[in-house]
């Protein structure tokens, strides 16, 4: 019986106690596709010794820089097939870049940099050496949300004429609160709120429509005390294909947890997914009633359906969907290393294009906001 084949992984970034690298490096192993050999888990280096130490990684496959790590890794024999970028904002580029020229395939954390040229430099360069690039907006990895974008690609909902999304926190709302990830625009970028979440929005929204964004009209609001950057944003958008949208994004809304919505509005009928309640799908058709579609039935597309890891019921969310990413993009990268083709289904996960659009997503927002909230040009 042939064993089965398990890719490495390295991290940069995401060490102990790191809320978001503890959810990639999880997600990647959930399915026993992939195991972690290799990091640079922290700038400290002796927290990444520590971290590599409580993992079990070999003490001679922990490193100071993510650059070491690239040259060093890409150069051994049994070198990492690919490694998880979970830094600040800041770091992103300069550590993917260096993976990438090492020959190394890259999943990367969002926003994926803080310039729209860097973003299409780590796109070229990714090309140029045949090598995946995975953007985590792993909410697009959810079976209610695939069963959504299934819907609208067959012609369910008729013509999409209209979009309203939000993207709902609170947790910036009080004064004492503050996160230099996020605020300090020398880590996290030219935009707060819209670079945090509002992209996820961008990316939700791209995924279950195919729209593609022809101009944006945005208006930023820093909201707080000492805060530097955008905690709430309002932004409209028009669609090549002539359908409109409306996009929220706060972190100073009170009451609000973690609320990203997204409502489709076709000719045919309408759609409401809720982050929150992430098994389930609103739909309702031109004359039908309101009905509530739950995750794991039959009456699901089976490229949803299979998305599924638990019965109807049995609640699934955030972990499951970066699992489901990461067990795209593993699939995808053994596929590669076999010398197979690779098909549409297979590179069914957020791509380096994805993290593209984001960033000019933020750029594009923050221009109009400036400019006195005027339409300005997507591409």
């Amino acid at each position: 019986m042939q064993s089965k084949e398990v890719l490495r992984f390295g991290m940069v970034g995401g060490g102990l106690g790191a809320y978001i690298g503890d959810v990639h490096r999880k997600g990647a192993t959930f399915d026993d596709q992939a195991e972690l050999v290799a990091g640079c888990f922290s700038r400290d280096y002796e927290k990444t010794l520590s971290t590599g130490k409580a993992w079990g990684v070999d003490p001679d496959r922990l490193y100071r820089t993510a650059d070491e790590m690239a040259e060093k890794e890409g150069a051994r024999e049994d070198g990492i097939d690919f490694v998880i970028i979970a830094t600040p904002n800041y770091a992103h580029y300069s550590a993917a870049k260096a993976f990438l020229q090492n020959g190394i395939h890259v999943v990367c954390d969002k926003p994926l940099t803080f310039t729209v040229e860097e973003a299409e430099e780590l796109r070229d360069l990714a090309e140029k050496n045949g090598l995946l690039f995975c953007v985590t907006y792993a909410y697009s990895q959810c079976a209610a949300v695939k069963q959504a974008q299934m819907m609208v690609k067959n012609g369910d909902l008729g013509e999409i004429i209209m979009v309203s999304a939000e993207y709902p926190q609170g947790w910036l709302a009080p004064e004492d609160v503050g996160n230099p990830w996020r605020t300090d625009p020398k880590m996290t970028g030219i935009s707060n709120c819209v670079g945090d979440i509002g992209t996820h929005v961008e990316n939700t929204v791209s995924y279950i429509t195919g729209l593609e964004i022809e101009e944006v009209c945005a208006r930023l609001d820093n909201f707080g005390v000492n805060r530097t950057l955008d905690t709430n944003a309002m932004i409209m958008v028009k669609y090549k294909n002539g359908a409109v949208g409306n996009y929220w994004c706060s972190q100073v809304a009170i009451g609000y947890d973690n609320a990203l919505t997204v409502r489709v509005f076709g000719t045919k009928g309408s759609l409401e997914w809720r982050q929150e309640e992430p098994d389930y799908l609103k739909v309702t058709m031109l004359g039908g009633p309101q009905q509530i579609w739950s995750r794991g039935n039959d009456y699901f597309y089976p490229e949803a359906k299979v998305m599924s890891r638990i019965g109807a019921g049995h609640p699934e969310g955030y972990y499951e969907s970066f699992a489901n990413l990461y067990l795209k993009f593993t699939s995808a990268l053994l596929k590669l290393k076999r010398g197979e083709t690779l098909t549409e289904e297979d590179l069914d996960f957020p791509d380096v294009k994805a993290g593209l659009n984001g960033v000019k997503f933020i750029h594009r927002c923050v221009e109009s906001s400036q400019k006195g909230s005027v339409w300005v040009k997507f591409n």
